[in-house]
């Protein structure tokens, strides 16, 4: 597996619509950074979040979690309240071709606040919005800002293309648009 830099990656988004909308090149002025990186790409947040109630003694359930977990929320920001999370989706919608997966890390801006960006890899085929589990492990609320940069995704191609992809198993998630619970399969 290779490691795809910047050139490949606005080819792709240009020619194959491989992220939509496609920021070509990195945004920094008076947000937290999004667009194509060297080897990378810094996805944006949308303006829609499920905040963690925790206002039920029933555990979460992560072959079926129940809406009834969930405050919904838009704005311009969210805060994630101290040690719970929030769910959100990302601006972009993405579509991963065959002989590519992803790998996803959060923005250090974050970071350095306690956030962790919980975002599984894209599997080859893969297409939509991502749910993205976004975690405060600290002491104080956190301050999300909509539309700004919350993790960046790299892209690795493989030597060879699998034999079967996220799309040809037809996965659950396959071409989910909005905020996306968890689900049986």
């Amino acid at each position: 597996m290779g490691i795809k830099p910047d050139h490949w990656i606005a080819r792709m988004a240009r020619e194959q619509r491989m992220i939509e909308p496609f920021q070509e090149s990195l945004a920094q002025r008076g947000t937290i950074s999004y667009g194509i990186s060297s080897y990378g790409y810094d996805f944006r947040v949308d303006r829609t979040y499920k905040i963690c109630s925790g206002n039920s003694s029933t555990p979460l359930d992560p072959k079926e979690v129940s809406a009834e977990f969930f405050d919904d929320f838009e704005g311009d920001h969210c805060i994630v309240p101290p040690g719970s999370f929030v769910l959100a989706q990302s601006v972009e919608y993405f579509r991963i071709p065959r002989d590519i997966l992803t790998l996803c890390t959060g923005k250090s801006s974050y970071a350095r606040c306690g956030i962790l960006v919980n975002v599984t890899p894209f599997e080859p085929e893969w297409e939509g919005h991502a749910t993205l589990s976004i975690a405060n492990t600290g002491p104080a609320p956190v301050k999300i800002y909509s539309g700004e940069g919350i993790a960046q995704l790299i892209f690795l191609e493989a030597s060879e293309v699998c034999q079967t992809s996220y799309g040809d198993r037809k996965g659950k998630y396959q071409a989910q648009k909005g905020i996306v619970l968890s689900k049986k399969g």
